[in-house]
């Protein structure tokens, strides 16, 4: 019968994990545990509550703020930090935005990093009543690009219809219960774990991720900050609600910061 001891030496057992002698063999148990459990958290997350891993990603100017008045185009951040968020998309299985973005941007959401838009996620859109135009670039690349669009038990079968038609898939899922009016969002969740999606990026726009960040489904924020304000009259970042409930509350810890050219990274972890 083989038997395993403690080591008892205090030098060669390190923080958060243990060193075991088999048959006189030094077998260390529990190296990296921390950095595994966060590589495997999507994997996790599905198999005990039915949903991956979201992380919500800002792009916000330095008075915090996504876009100008009437969400006219304005630069917030430069390349670098554009390119580290395409780096996040590849790394991802779903990127998920609402059709307020949609409308408003008229987005394609690939990883555009060259060598890597094979690695490009599924594309999500939660559009309660479907109101997505067959014109868009989403829309228009989702033969080539796998498009989901979330949407009610009671919007419009024609209208489905024509999208699926176009390559869309279409997912019903049940409405919020409470105002504001909108996507049950652990319904959404939950159906994009059942069909094997276990780790999220959220991007855009503010109200979407108000919402995951009030329902508690924000895992993980990637904070992107550019070196100008905008002004008063810019978008917030957060509908309805301030920055300061991220970035100075006890509820998030910072988990990484770095410079971009002129804008940081700041990489906020749910405590």
């Amino acid at each position: 019968m083989v038997s395993a001891i403690e080591d008892p030496n205090p030098e060669v057992a390190g923080q958060g994990h243990a060193r075991l002698r088999t048959s006189g063999i030094a077998v260390d148990v529990g190296l990296c545990a921390e950095e595994a459990a966060h590589d495997h958290a999507g994997h996790f997350l599905r198999v005990r509550e039915k949903r991956p891993f979201v992380i919500l990603k800002l792009a916000v100017s330095a008075d915090d703020k996504i876009a100008a008045t009437d969400r006219k185009p304005v630069a917030i951040t430069g390349e670098a930090a554009k390119a580290r968020a395409h780096l996040l998309r590849s790394h991802s299985d779903a990127i998920l935005v609402g059709i307020g973005t949609v409308l408003a941007d008229d987005p394609l959401l690939t990883c555009r990093l060259p060598g890597l838009e094979a690695q490009s996620p599924v594309r999500v859109v939660l559009d309660r009543a479907l109101r997505i135009p067959g014109t868009s670039k989403l829309v228009h690349s989702a033969r080539t690009h796998p498009l989901w669009v979330m949407t009610s038990d009671m919007s419009d079968a024609p209208a489905a219809m024509k999208l699926g038609a176009a390559g869309t898939q279409i997912i019903r899922v049940a409405t919020a219960k409470s105002p504001p009016p909108g996507l049950d969002l652990k319904a959404a969740l939950s159906a994009l774990s059942e069909r094997g999606i276990t780790r999220l990026m959220v991007e855009g726009g503010a109200k979407v991720a108000s919402s995951f960040i009030a329902c508690g489904y924000v895992d993980e924020v990637w904070l992107l900050r550019g070196p100008d304000a905008i002004g008063a009259d810019g978008v917030a970042a957060l509908d309805g609600q301030p920055l300061s409930v991220i970035t100075q509350s006890p509820r998030w810890s910072v988990r990484a910061t770095e410079s971009l050219d002129k804008d940081t990274l700041t990489i906020y972890r749910r405590a």
